[in-house]
């Protein structure tokens, strides 16, 4: 249980990091309101088919090929990576891609978590252990998001004050613009999510010999003695 914390910790606290400051990461790119709101929504809409996708491309594998879930979890991490790195070092138009496959890549990671859950340890603790696979997610958000990417981004805003001969108490909100606010911040983030990508690696390892049998045959026992 402590591999799968440490890769939802990881994969999820960036995740939710990332969503939360796309807003500002457009405007500190320059990007138009109206943009940023598209931003926004292609995360949405990008979260509901991650999601989807791996909910069933992972039953599919696991059925026909007996390829361990936690694999998908591994592959969806390291395609967060990539967001990051486009984020971290943007080029023209790529915060779309960005948000694209944050936004994928966020919600293909909890369909898998919650079934990995239930599918190693059983129902019996179910609630329990949903709840610690829950508290992963807030906990890596308040330390990625609050703990080290607004302390960063605050950082480089208060560059851009001293460049300009501005100190803090001359403006009432701290503004980043520029590529360099979120790089730092991104890179640390892409190497946060390729730990937990390594780290669900050892579960895969550790399962593969489970998945390989019927994973459903205790279920099928369970509800035929009741």
């Amino acid at each position: 249980m402590w591999v799968l914390f440490l890769a939802t910790f990881c994969g999820l606290g960036a995740s939710l990091t990332a969503v939360d400051n796309l807003g500002q990461i457009g405007e500190s790119l320059g990007y138009p309101n109206k943009t940023v709101t598209s931003f926004v929504s292609l995360v949405s809409i990008w979260n509901f088919f991650g999601r989807v996708f791996s909910g069933f491309v992972s039953e599919t594998l696991i059925v026909k090929y007996k390829v361990p879930r936690p694999l998908m979890m591994t592959l969806v991490l390291l395609l967060a990576c990539i967001g990051y790195v486009l984020v971290a070092f943007p080029m023209p138009g790529s915060l779309y891609v960005a948000s694209i496959i944050i936004g994928f890549s966020f919600g293909a990671q909890l369909p898998l978590i919650f079934a990995i859950i239930s599918e190693l340890f059983g129902l019996k603790y179910y609630s329990t252990l949903f709840n610690c696979g829950q508290l992963a997610s807030p906990l890596g958000s308040y330390i990625f998001n609050v703990k080290l990417t607004g302390f960063l981004y605050d950082r480089e805003a208060m560059k851009d004050l001293a460049k300009k001969g501005l100190t803090r108490s001359s403006v009432k909100a701290l503004t980043c613009i520029g590529s360099h606010c979120y790089r730092l911040p991104f890179i640390i983030l892409t190497f946060v999510t390729f730990f937990g990508a390594l780290t669900s690696l050892i579960l895969v390892v550790r399962t593969r010999n489970y998945y390989r049998s019927d994973i459903y045959k205790k279920f099928r026992e369970n509800a035929e003695s009741l």
